[in-house]
């Protein structure tokens, strides 16, 4: 059963639960769609996928279309979706309360991780001592899947060695109660970033809260 009793780990997204780094995604997305027409790739197929979704689709037409090239579209791709996060991260900030709540979740033996499609620098950027608050990081270069894959959150929970039913996660977005839904956690949203309580509400969040440091006063 699932519930907030029981929970010995709690796992967050990190670009509006944790930290706000207000990414241009629309500009991201247009990079990424441009770089993809380069190649003489029609992208109608491919623009209402996530961008890292759409890179993974478009290496693989690429390869089809041009044999060996696909590997350097990737690397192409990744380099502009890595300075768009860094240029957006050089002015973000961690969420007020943010620092105090992992310390009193860690005071409390509830152990703590973080799963996000951010790469390594853009989080350490924002919050450099980052590992010295959660016992478990783990961005999308540390992972085959990212999130929504429940791959990437149950990467996570193996480091903290904590299994799905005594796990919560806790985000701001649809695809972080999806993927805590589809691993058996207990889901949090938070009002803090990208969508509204009725939102998450509606992709399966368990309970909301306004904002992740709110979540001291939930979990017994």
């Amino acid at each position: 059963m699932k519930t907030e009793k029981q929970i010995r780990a709690v796992v967050f997204d990190f670009d509006g639960t944790l930290a706000t780094l207000n990414i241009n995604f629309p500009e991201m997305r247009k990079a990424v769609l441009d770089l993809i027409e380069s190649y003489e790739i029609p992208v109608d197929a491919l623009s209402d996928l996530f961008v890292l979704e759409m890179v993974d689709a478009a290496e693989t037409l690429i390869s089809l279309k041009c044999p060996g090239e696909g590997n350097d579209f990737v690397q192409k791709a990744n380099s502009l979706i890595t300075t768009i996060e860094i240029e957006a991260a050089k002015k973000g900030k961690l969420i007020y309360g943010t620092r105090a709540m992992l310390s009193n979740l860690k005071s409390r033996n509830i152990k703590t991780g973080v799963v996000t499609r951010n790469c390594q620098s853009a989080v350490t950027c924002v919050f450099p001592d980052i590992n010295m608050y959660c016992d478990a990081v783990v961005t999308r270069e540390a992972t085959r899947k990212v999130k929504p894959h429940p791959e990437h959150l149950l990467t996570v929970l193996k480091l903290l060695d904590v299994t799905p039913e005594y796990a919560s996660m806790v985000g701001d977005h649809p695809m972080d109660i999806k993927i805590g839904n589809d691993v058996g956690s207990f889901t949090i949203g938070v009002l803090s970033g990208y969508s509204t309580s009725n939102e998450l509400l509606q992709a399966g969040a368990d309970i909301i809260i306004h904002t992740a440091a709110n979540i001291i006063n939930v979990l017994p």
